[in-house]
């Protein structure tokens, strides 16, 4: 069905974005594209679209391809029937029924006489049905234009579906829809996706490397476990190269030193012999040059190990260079830090909540914060920080509110300014750059701007933040926080959450990320 051949792409400005990608797709595959950020996950996506031309290979496909885009802006200025490309084949089907069956509409109807219905099927399996065909994309939340293409499957009867993280902007119930759906379609499909849910429904993983594709026939708990397997080899040759590195030093130093000494002995030993001048110079000559020889020998044997220990730790998977160095939150833990006793909130004189809220946040609570769009999430994290008035109990000094996109990172500054905006002890400078470095910020682009970081990088660089701060808050909370970060950067948060020990609230609609940052409890809106 899809075949793609040592295809390479070289981006306009030179440099290669990956090389050698060789594949095949059958009919009914369900597979995952995995890979870190900036890999060419979805530029490949593009190059089986046939938007982007590979600089070297062949893409043979038999099918066109329905593609279920990350991003919808370009969308906003057409309606849902433009969008989805059935707005002439609606108008032709109408126009024919009423009368008009010119030759004109019923090519472009092309004897697709069930279209109407196919489009009220799907919209009303995707929960849909208030949505007007006529109306504009833009009038649409981002989980309604997730779910208006989703439908375009169904009504296009597409056979080979590629889908770039389709769960993003979805809520529980509209995600379960999309489990549901990927389980049951005998589509072949091609997804990029973060979410582990739904990775674990896919039976192929291929990663995506600069050098080709790695391919784990199995879910992606298969695929993470044959990583570990794999990582684990790695570090035990890690140790293995060390060995050998220690060794080989030794061994120069042994051999320099034994050199040394039968140079010293063999000159006293020609001196007190009355050797001739001209013939001690050659023999000491002679010497000089079996010495450097040796030492040439081992020297490069010491760069061949050198370079191999390099190319094996460049291999290391980023979460394993990172220290996230939280200390222990200063509060005891079940200390009270948040009342709420028939708590409430009004807007326009309206209740937001149903029911008056009435629970306790204590020291050490792990809380996940559900509710669908609307029922008053940010509202409550604003009442808990205390940025609205409310009658209530806090205890709260020292708290830090993470949102999806990062925004307490300032869009003005330089990657290295921002790590200095939150250098409060005063660290030297030589200080703030190694942990920028062991969060993966090298020295290139410390004077990058802020303003031009992906949804990865800007977490990280909270997390360096936080960690140059050295006060570890009482409070994290986070909203979304996985909804731009790549499987890396989400398994790089967990890491760095799971050493946190304060208290933590977390809104997501990623059931699998709460569970492995062990949430405990739910408080749930209404």
């Amino acid at each position: 069905m899809l075949t793609l051949q040592n295809i390479s792409y070289i981006h306009p400005n030179k440099e290669l974005l990956f090389d050698g990608i060789t594949l095949t797709i059958n009919p009914h595959d369900k597979i995952v594209l995995i890979g870190n950020n900036g890999v060419g996950k979805s530029t490949l996506f593009k190059i089986i679209l046939n938007e982007l031309q590979p600089s070297f290979g062949k893409v043979t496909i038999d099918n066109r391809p329905y593609y279920v885009p990350q991003v919808f802006g370009q969308y906003d200025h057409i309606s849902v029937a433009q969008a989805l490309g059935i707005e002439d084949k609606l108008h032709a089907l109408k126009s024919i029924l009423d009368g008009d069956a010119t030759e004109e509409n019923f090519a472009l109807l092309d004897d697709d006489w069930t279209i109407e219905d196919r489009c009220k099927e799907a919209l009303r399996y995707w929960r849909l049905e208030e949505i007007d065909l006529s109306q504009k994309m833009a009038s649409l939340s981002g989980g309604q234009r997730t779910k208006v293409f989703l439908a375009g499957i169904q009504i296009h009867q597409a056979e080979l579906i590629l889908l770039d993280e389709p769960s993003n902007h979805l809520d529980i119930v509209s995600r379960e829809l999309l489990y549901h759906f990927i389980q049951n379609t005998k589509s072949t499909l091609l997804i990029i996706s973060h979410d582990r849910k739904l990775l674990n429904l896919l039976d192929t993983v291929f990663e995506l490397t600069k050098t080709g594709v790695n391919i784990y026939g199995g879910n992606y708990d298969f695929y993470v476990a044959q990583r570990q397997v794999e990582n684990n080899a790695l570090h035990q040759n890690i140790q293995s190269k060390e060995k050998t590195l220690r060794k080989a030093k030794e061994k120069e130093r042994e051999t320099l030193e034994r050199q040394q000494k039968q140079d010293a002995r063999g000159k006293k030993k020609q001196e007190k012999a009355g050797m001739a001048r001209i013939m001690m110079n050659t023999l000491r000559n002679s010497a000089e040059n079996s010495t450097a020889k040796a030492k040439d020998i081992h020297t490069e044997k010491i760069c061949g190990i050198s370079q191999e220990l390099r190319d094996l730790r460049a291999n290391v998977p980023d979460i394993d260079k990172m220290k996230f160095g939280f200390d222990n939150t200063k509060l005891h833990q079940g200390k009270i830090l948040f009342k709420a006793t028939n708590l409430n909130y009004s807007y326009n004189k309206k209740s937001l909540w149903q029911e008056d809220l009435n629970f306790q946040i204590n020291s050490g609570d792990r809380i996940a914060l559900k509710g669908a769009n609307g029922s008053g999430k940010t509202t409550l994290i604003n009442l808990i920080l205390g940025n609205l008035a409310a009658v209530t109990y806090s205890n709260i000094s020292n708290a830090v509110h993470i949102d999806q996109d990062y925004s307490l990172i300032n869009n003005q500054l330089t990657i290295y300014e921002q790590a200095q905006l939150y250098n409060t002890n005063a660290l030297q400078e030589h200080e703030v750059k190694i942990r920028l470095n062991r969060f993966l910020f090298g020295r290139e682009i410390w004077d990058k701007s802020c303003n031009s970081l992906s949804g990865g990088e800007r977490m990280r660089l909270m997390l360096c933040c936080l960690n140059i701060k050295n006060i570890t808050p009482d409070l994290i909370i986070l909203d979304e926080p996985t909804n731009n970060l790549d499987i890396q950067n989400i398994e790089i948060l967990t890491a760095a959450i799971n050493e946190y020990e304060g208290t933590l609230i977390v809104v997501s609609h990623d059931e699998y990320f709460l569970a492995q940052i062990n949430t405990v409890r739910e408080i749930n809106l209404f």
